[in-house]
Order: C-alpha cells, then structure tokens, then sequence
C-alpha cells in the first residue's frame, strides 16, 4: 500500500483530483462570502482545520529550528494567498478566478529557476507563453483588468513561491507542514479582523436557515483544506515544484464548469479560449516531461 501510494502516477492522479476539487472551491466560496465576511471565513475555515491537526504538530518535534521557522513562513505565504485569492474572488467572477489562478503554471518554473537554480525547459517556456495569451484573452482582450482579477495574479505567483518554499522544508511531515500553515492562516486572519473589520465579533451563522453555508464549509475543511493540501505538500517532497503545478493545469476547467452550473455564470468565447490555452499549455509541458527523470526525483525524494 505505501509503494502504491509513492508511486508518481499515484501522486499524478491525486494531484488531478486536487485540481478537480479546488476548481470547484471558487463557487463553493463565493457563495458562502455572501453570508460571511472573508476575514471571518478564512479564520474559521483555517481555524476548524488546524483544530483537527493538531495532534500532527509532534512532527516539529524531530526537525531543525531552520525547518520549523521554513514551516511557518510557508505559513505566511499561504496568508496571503488565500487573502489575495478570496478578496479577488469578492470582486471578479467565480470562473475568471479559477482559469487566472492557473497562472500560477507559468510562475512557477521562473520561480524555482530564480530560487531552486533549476532552469525552465525549453516545453516550460512555450507553456509559459500560451498561458500567458490565455490570460489575455480571459481579460476581455487587454491588459485593464479589474482589481479582483489583479489579486488572483497576485495569489497565483505567491502559489507559485509556496511550492518552491515547502520544497525547501521537506523533511518535515506533509500533515504537519498543514496544520501550521492552517494556525497562521486563521490567527493571521482573526488578527486582521479584530484590527481593521468594523463588526469583528460578528455572529456566525446560524445551522437553521443556513445549511448551505454549513455545508460548504464542511467542504472546504475536509476537502479544499485537509486532503488537498496533505496531497500538494506530499507530492512537492516526491516531485518538483514545476510538476506539480503543472498537474494542477486543469484546475480552471473544472472551476469554470462549476461556475456555470452552481452560479450561473457565463463567459464569452474569447475568454473559453484563453482559459483552454492555459490548460493546454499545462498538458502540453506535463506530457512532453522526461518520465525518467521524474522517477529518479521521486527515488531520490523516497530515500531522503
């Protein structure tokens, strides 16, 4: 079971579902922002999370003060992000959120190049350039784009720096890695709430009249948040920066699709064309990766 579970086409098929359900978590989130604050979600989403693994913070116990302090910078990266990305999503539609984050493809081989020194292969750079017409496309055709679509830039690149940082922390426990970030995250929240909100003691919602809200919620604990990030910080030990994210590629297939169906949205056909770019571009450079190299980095990461 662990050697099916090591395995890169297991890692590569999770990652997948990975994209599948945080493709879906756009809708799911823009729905509950109309009942709750975003300050006031992610501490409680973050909050619910870190309450569930704490148990797994023993894992800190056998590291380096230079891995833990690595944690927690992650931790504050994966703050902004999710500030970023859930303040963008307030402010732009559901599915132009969803293909704007998979820029984060593009980003993050020039990241890992800038960081890791592992240069972009040529495939990576022609990627980088289809995802990068897709974008525009996906803004209407020019490069105005509104200040929610602005901060999902902004979440993707810092996506983008957070693989290649929990990369350098890979001694530590993937559910560990989680359940730090997951403290940061909500007390970085409740601190900003508290600090800048006008009504930080707001109520939380009641279960009778807003099922919904409970619902999502549970969803995006136990899926967007648990299993999701154990898989990414599982797969970043066992894979590269670059390969993970490009997995992750057809994250605004499903964001978009879900958009459709659960709010209603609708996108033109200029914009369905730039989104399929960016993940055409993602397939095109995960399909044309040396299967052998890969697997050396994963025997590599096995024996560390």
């Amino acid at each position: 079971m662990n050697a099916l579970i090591r395995s890169p086409r297991t890692v590569d098929f999770l990652l997948i579902v990975v994209a599948l359900i945080w493709g879906t978590s756009y809708g799911v989130v823009k729905g509950a922002l109309l009942v709750y604050p975003v300050l006031g979600l992610l501490a409680l989403r973050f909050g619910i999370t870190f309450v569930l693994l704490a148990p797994a913070l023993r894992g800190l116990g056998h590291v380096t003060w230079r891995d833990r302090l690595g944690v927690v910078g992650a931790g504050v990266l994966l703050l902004g992000i999710f500030l970023a990305e859930t303040f963008g999503v307030s402010l732009t539609s559901a599915s132009n959120a969803a293909f704007l984050i998979s820029l984060c493809v593009v980003l993050t081989p020039l990241v890992e190049w800038a960081w890791l020194k592992r240069a972009p292969r040529q495939v990576e750079w022609m990627a980088a350039g289809l995802s990068l017409l897709g974008a525009f496309l996906l803004t209407g055709g020019h490069f105005a784009a509104s200040p929610g679509d602005l901060l999902v830039i902004l979440a993707a690149l810092l996506r983008a720096v957070t693989t290649c940082a929990v990369k350098r922390v890979t001694k530590v426990p993937p559910l560990t890695i989680t359940a730090v970030q997951s403290a940061v995250v909500s007390i970085g929240c409740a601190a900003l709430a508290l600090t800048f909100a006008r009504d930080p003691l707001l109520p939380l919602p009641h279960w009778h009249g807003h099922g919904v809200f409970w619902g999502s919620m549970i969803y995006l604990v136990a899926g967007c948040t648990l299993f999701a990030f154990f898989v990414q910080n599982y797969a970043v030990s066992r894979s590269s920066p670059t390969r993970v994210a490009l997995l992750m590629g057809s994250e605004p297939v499903f964001g978009a699709l879900f958009a459709c169906v659960w709010l209603g949205e609708r996108l033109s056909l200029p914009a369905w064309l730039g989104g399929m770019l960016i993940v055409a571009a993602s397939l095109f450079a995960l399909k044309r990766e040396p299967r052998a190299a890969m697997e050396e980095t994963v025997k590599a990461a096995a024996k560390a």
